[in-house]
């Protein structure tokens, strides 16, 4: 009404390399851990060693399934006492126990966020949701369980992409 024409708001769309994304998540976490790839056929987390331990990279289904399970890995290795001192990792815990059931769920969680912010979660949604299910029965009755583990999957994926939360800094 008044003559004035707004700007409209240009975006520039660079192509979108989830891989690549994957990877810049890796490779600029705070604080990683020493990551090795043995060639054992498993994945794992060594709090006493504070180091991941991976399969060879051709092992997996591709790189969206690679990339998935070294995040679940790292967001185990954000729980080690000089990163976010998280119960389930910071002491030891047995296999099925409560406190090792929420962590696998923290874990998964936080790797499916990442997954998320990379771009390969439709290429890892269905083997993320299966596992987080699994857990998910093993804690039926903690009717709270899922918002604990996520709000510790959050502050996970804080701490490996540089990003600071209130209670403490990445």
């Amino acid at each position: 009404a008044d003559g004035v024409v707004p700007p409209v708001p240009t975006v520039d769309r660079a192509p979108v390399n989830p891989i690549a994304a994957c990877q810049s998540i890796v490779d600029n976490m705070p604080k990683r851990p020493d990551i090795h790839h043995d060639g054992n056929g498993r994945a794992f987390y060594r709090p006493d060693r504070d180091s991941v331990h991976m399969p060879d990279r051709d092992t997996f289904d591709g790189p969206a399934e690679y990339h998935s399970t070294l995040f679940h890995e790292l967001a185990h290795a954000t729980g080690h006492e000089s990163r976010l001192n998280r119960p389930g990792i910071a002491e030891p815990h047995f296999f099925g126990d409560s406190t090792y059931s929420k962590e696998e769920l923290v874990a998964e969680m936080g790797a499916s966020f990442l997954s998320g912010h990379a771009g390969i979660e439709a290429d890892t949604i269905e083997n993320s949701a299966s596992y987080i299910a699994s857990w998910l029965k093993r804690l039926r009755d903690d009717k709270r369980l899922v918002v604990q583990a996520a709000a510790q999957a959050q502050k996970a994926v804080d701490f490996m992409r540089g990003i600071k939360w209130e209670g403490g800094a990445a």
